[in-house]
């Protein structure tokens, strides 16, 4: 497979992948980052919180198995809804066993919807988060436009994924480790006839990060866009603010 196949974003091809690897997502993300995502989506919930119930639901988008939501769930004490987004049905029923097991509920609610065309009236989330999934969206302007059309005026966009540590000692090493371990390690235990674990480094690796990502947030009319680098710049939080009307 070439690089322009693996980086084929269609729709069904995305979906796809995700629902065949579904049953090794989360087992995956924890052994692959040494459990170190379970710490990013707790300190994205700290520089994020959630506002009182008054401002509104939370919207996670490409929620996956939905780790981020529960994470905010567990920030807003149960009290204030989230919906969990997502066009992969197969993560959303792993989210939804997981979310039977919290007993977190109503609470939450798992809703199928593509980042491209949201099923959300206009301003009515008080924040809507995305955990490693907005470089999965195949029109990236479309989805954060989508995004920024939903937040409440005066809300926040929260968007946590992956980057390209820029460490002249920990950089080098870090990407031989992407492209060489992880993808054998993945595709070992996933089995996927996608090559998902391959796709995972080279999405990684074309997509705008740091100042570069935070200028397409701006261009969709999101302002004071703070930039959170995260365990020496493998993963960076964004956090961005709608305007108030």
């Amino acid at each position: 497979m070439n690089d322009t196949e693996l980086l084929d974003k269609r729709e069904v091809r995305i979906r796809g992948m995700f629902a065949r690897i579904a049953p090794w997502y989360d087992f995956l993300n924890h052994l692959l980052s040494l459990n170190v995502d379970r710490h990013w989506r707790r300190r994205a919930t700290r520089l994020a919180p959630p506002a009182p119930p008054e401002a509104g639901p939370i919207l996670d988008l490409c929620t996956g198995t939905g780790d981020l939501a529960f994470a905010y769930d567990q920030a807003a004490r149960g009290r204030v809804p989230i919906v969990a987004a997502d066009f992969c049905w197969e993560m959303l029923e792993r989210a939804a066993q997981k979310a039977q097991a919290r007993q977190t509920g109503t609470r939450i609610q798992f809703v199928e919807a593509d980042a491209q065309q949201l099923p959300f009236p206009d301003d009515f989330f008080q924040l809507v988060s995305v955990a490693f999934g907005i470089r999965n969206v195949t029109d990236l302007d479309r989805g954060l436009a989508e995004l920024a059309r939903v937040i409440r005026p005066g809300g926040r966009a929260v968007i946590l994924e992956f980057s390209r540590p820029r460490g002249t000692i920990f950089g080098p090493i870090y990407r031989w480790y992407f492209r060489a371990v992880l993808p054998r390690l993945g595709q070992l235990f996933s089995r996927s006839p996608d090559s998902a674990y391959r796709y995972l480094p080279a999405s990684v690796l074309e997509f705008p990060d740091g100042e570069d990502f935070a200028a397409r947030l701006r261009s969709h009319g999101l302002t004071e866009i703070a930039i959170h680098p995260l365990t020496l710049g493998i993963a960076t939080l964004y956090i961005g603010h709608k305007l108030s009307a």
